[in-house]
């Protein structure tokens, strides 16, 4: 898994009826574009994760056209 700053991190929701969780990428922490990332929540507060299986990157390019 690879991203950039600006882009997206979904979360996807592990049990029927859980909402994906997007944040956005601030900062990549790992070298060439590895985890982890801080990310920024769209309630404004910020983590650093490692993401798993069950999270997939949006390029900035890819949701900006959507």
């Amino acid at each position: 898994m690879r991203a950039s700053e600006g882009d997206q991190l979904v979360q996807h929701g592990r049990v029927v009826g859980q909402h994906d969780q997007v944040s956005e990428i601030v900062q990549v922490l790992g070298p060439e574009g590895n985890p982890p990332y801080r990310v920024r929540f769209e309630d404004g507060h910020e983590a650093i994760m490692s993401p798993g299986p069950d999270c997939q990157v949006r390029h900035r390019e890819t949701h900006r056209q959507k």
